[in-house]
């Protein structure tokens, strides 16, 4: 044997690996909520949409909070079932109620646009988010969401297009093609089951 093949196949000490999660036998569903949860987000799965406003009353309860903002016509119905004030007008003091284009599976992240943020940065908004998203929006990938998102808009595809994947707003993100973006929130996500 010569002295370079000694060298190359010498036993190498085990490195001791985290258990990774064998996401080809998962569902999406199940890998989003795996990849969320890991990013320090908060799950709430909802089946009717009496569920949805009785977790968000409770995590307006939680967190005492006197007012949130939502400018989606949809979802101010739903605040309306809850005593609580609404603020119309996005600003960095209040909680936002906002729903989203996608949930991404493969990193845990959440897709908006120009739809729901309108010509807002996510960086210059409250910390605290209630995000309200259906099964349907699950995607795979980044990739996926934005063909979504051109595919629904055809003629008219929002600009925008950000996301959150950190939901510990005091966290560091160490990484670089990240720097100087602080999009980490505090994030609520009620999940509601449409299919």
């Amino acid at each position: 044997m010569s002295f370079f093949k000694k060298l190359f196949n010498s036993p190498k000490e085990k490195e001791t690996k985290e258990p990774t999660l064998d996401l080809e036998n998962l569902s999406l569903d199940q890998i989003f909520v795996q990849n969320f949860l890991k990013n320090n987000g908060k799950f709430l799965y909802c089946t009717t949409l009496e569920e949805v406003t009785l977790n968000l009353a409770n995590i307006v309860q939680e967190n005492s909070w006197e007012a949130i903002i939502c400018i989606d016509n949809d979802l101010l119905k739903l605040v309306k079932t809850i005593p609580i004030n609404t603020i119309e007008i996005f600003n960095n003091s209040h909680p936002i109620f906002i729903s989203c284009e996608h949930l991404i599976a493969e990193n845990g992240s959440i897709l908006f646009s120009s739809n729901q943020l309108k010509d807002c940065k996510i960086s210059e908004l409250s910390e605290n988010f209630i995000v309200y998203a259906t099964t349907s929006q699950l995607v795979k990938t980044n990739g996926n969401g934005l063909t979504g998102i051109k595919t629904s808009y055809q003629g008219n595809i929002p600009s925008n297009i950000s996301a959150i994947k950190n939901y510990n707003p005091n966290s560091k993100d160490n990484d670089f093609m990240s720097y100087g973006n602080t999009n980490a929130k505090n994030l609520y996500l009620l999940l509601f089951e449409d299919l």
